[in-house]
């Protein structure tokens, strides 16, 4: 299943993002500061879910499937630890290979993925714009609450 994270390390880190770490006002909210720097990325052999009662998906190993998202780069250790905090303890933060769209490259990164495979909840592919449409105000909302509870703002 996830590799574990390598022995942890001094920052810069690089995280690929999927979801709602795709938008940068969340981000922003969470680092307090734009992302220092983020590159379309593709991450092969997963596949992205819709997650029942949540706004947020969840990504797990699948062949023949690649996930679009982006990574961010540059996040300094305390930024990287805002991250694991953010994520819910049923994500496995594990290291993946990802290739940059903008280059014909690859780049090891951190990414979030959803620690049960066979989690009844998780159906059909989640939608980044449907979800800026609907959610994307309530949930700048619930992460600044978040940051508050975590003595951050």
């Amino acid at each position: 299943m996830a590799s574990p994270p390598p022995v942890a390390t001094a920052g810069p880190h690089s995280v690929f993002v999927y979801g709602t770490l795709m938008e940068e006002e969340v981000v922003r909210v969470l680092l307090g500061r734009a992302p220092p720097s983020s590159s379309p990325a593709l991450l092969p052999d997963h596949r992205r879910f819709s997650l029942r009662g949540r706004v947020y998906p969840a990504i797990l190993p699948a062949r023949a499937h690649a996930v679009s998202g982006k990574v961010i780069q540059g996040l300094t250790d305390r930024e990287l630890h805002v991250f694991d905090m953010f994520e819910d303890e049923e994500y496995v933060k594990t290291t993946v290979e990802v290739s940059l769209t903008d280059a014909s490259e690859k780049s090891l990164a951190y990414a979030y993925i959803w620690g049960n495979q066979g989690d009844p909840d998780l159906y059909g592919e989640w939608d980044f714009e449907e979800w800026r449409k609907v959610h994307l105000k309530y949930y700048l909302e619930m992460t600044r609450e978040f940051m508050l509870e975590l003595g951050q703002f």
